[in-house]
This record gives C-alpha cells, structure tokens and sequence, in this order.
C-alpha cells in the first residue's frame, strides 16, 4: 500500500477560482517525488492540501491508509507530526536562536502548556544537536536565525522537519530563494535524508533540471490538472514544452501523444 494516495483531489477558493482539479496520485514509501508546472499551476495547493493547511474541497487524502481530510483536533494534530513542511521562505522564528527553531519541531508531541513553555527534555536537545550536526550547523546553534545566510535558513527548516520524526517530508519551492551553489547543498541533504533515513520527499520544483537530478519520478501539473507521471530519465523535451506552454494559452495535449 501506498504511503500516500491522493484521489481524486480538487479546490476551489472562494467559489471562483479553481486551483486543483481532480488530481490523483501515489507516492510510495521511500520515494523522492518531484512536482514540476508553471507559477500558479496549484504545487503548492496540492501540497498544502496534504498537510491541511488548507481544506480540500472535494476528494481524498490517504496518509498511511488513513483518510486524513475529515480528521480534526488531536487527531489532525498527530497526523501532522509524520508529515513534515519546507517552506520556501523558511517560517522560521528570526528572533530565536537556531537550536530553539529546531525544537519547534516536538510542539506536535507537546501538551499545550509544555509547548507554551518551551519544556524540552534532555533526550529531546540532544536529539536537535545531532541533527544540526549532520546539517553543518552545529556552529550556529546559538545564533538568532536572521543572523543566518538563505541557505543556512533552510537547513534550520530541514532539521525542525526532522525534529517530528516524519514519515513524510513536502518540500514548497525549498531552494526557489538561493542562489545555486546553496541549491545544490539543500538538494543533497534532501536526497541524503531519503537515502540514508528513508524518509519519503515530495518537493517543488520550478526547475526542471534539478527535478531531473534528483528524483525518481515526476509529476508534471499545469491548469490544476496532472498532465505527466512517470520517471525522471523519460520527461521529455515536448513534455517540459507542454507543460509549461499549456498553462500559458496553448492546449493540454493527452499525455500519451506527447510521448
């Protein structure tokens, strides 16, 4: 069974725009998915449609064979602890020191008072600290995080997501802010994170050819709609063309003919 199966997906905002429209897919446990399409193709609706921040308007999200879009409260609390979120812009805490972001990432397991607080335990810290060390930022642990470089930034973000122990890792536009040589460092840790961890990653991409590098398997999306679905070494030049054309006036040509 499928890690994750998303059937049948679509949202609408606001009654007007649409930006999913009856997506489906599966992501297998251990796989590295990208998700490559034009700006405003809806990557990063599916994504946060997945983590719940925001709410499907129709279909299902299985996460370990689970529904996961009707659960609420404690239950949605818990979900979200084996799925963890890498954002473009890091959401990070920029007052707090990089060790205190990092450990942001128990508050899923935390009561409410204990996360008010700030109480971690013993095991907990040292945890963090082993994780900032494979990320190269054992130096920083101290520092505030706006003391830090963009791609520093998103290593924070990548050890708090590893700080929930998740199942699940969704990369939104996780390097679409660095230059490249910091692209290519948070690229390997993502890949070495999946390798060596077997942690699943599903991660946007504007960029085709980093998509190509580092995945397994892409997903091409234009319009809301998933129009390619397959291995990276057989997404085609017409394919890319379609893709991205097709969100831009031209037709969303049958995937079939384009191969």
């Amino acid at each position: 069974m499928a890690l994750l199966e998303v059937k049948n997906l679509s949202k609408t905002y606001d009654n007007v725009t649409t930006a999913l429209q009856d997506i489906s897919l599966s992501v297998e446990e251990g796989e590295f998915v990208s998700v490559i399409g034009p700006s405003g193709a809806g990557k990063s609706t599916l994504l946060r449609s997945i983590n719940r921040l925001v709410d499907a308007s129709q279909g299902t999200i299985l996460f370990d064979g689970q529904d996961i879009t009707r659960v609420k409260g404690k239950e949605l609390r818990r979900v979200r602890t084996k799925t963890g979120m890498i954002f473009q812009h890091y959401n990070l805490v920029n007052r707090l020191s990089v060790i205190e972001n990092v450990l942001h990432g128990r508050l899923g397991y935390k009561s409410a008072l204990s996360g008010s607080v700030g109480y971690y335990t013993e095991g907990e810290k040292e945890q963090a600290f082993v994780i900032l060390s494979k990320l190269g930022l054992t130096e920083q642990a101290y520092k505030r995080c706006d003391e830090l470089s963009g791609g520093q930034k998103q290593r924070v973000g990548i050890a708090r997501a590893l700080m929930q122990e998740p199942r699940l890792i969704l990369c939104d536009e996780p390097i679409a802010s660095l230059d490249p040589g910091s692209s290519k460092v948070i690229m390997d840790y993502l890949r070495e994170i999946n390798k060596t961890m077997k942690i699943t990653c599903l991660v946007n991409l504007h960029q085709v050819e980093v998509a190509v590098r580092y995945s397994e398997r892409i997903i091409g999306i234009t319009g809301g709609t998933v129009v390619y679905d397959g291995p990276a070494g057989e997404l085609s030049e017409r394919m890319i063309h379609s893709i991205y054309q097709s969100a831009e006036g031209g037709l969303i040509t049958d995937v079939r003919e384009r191969q």
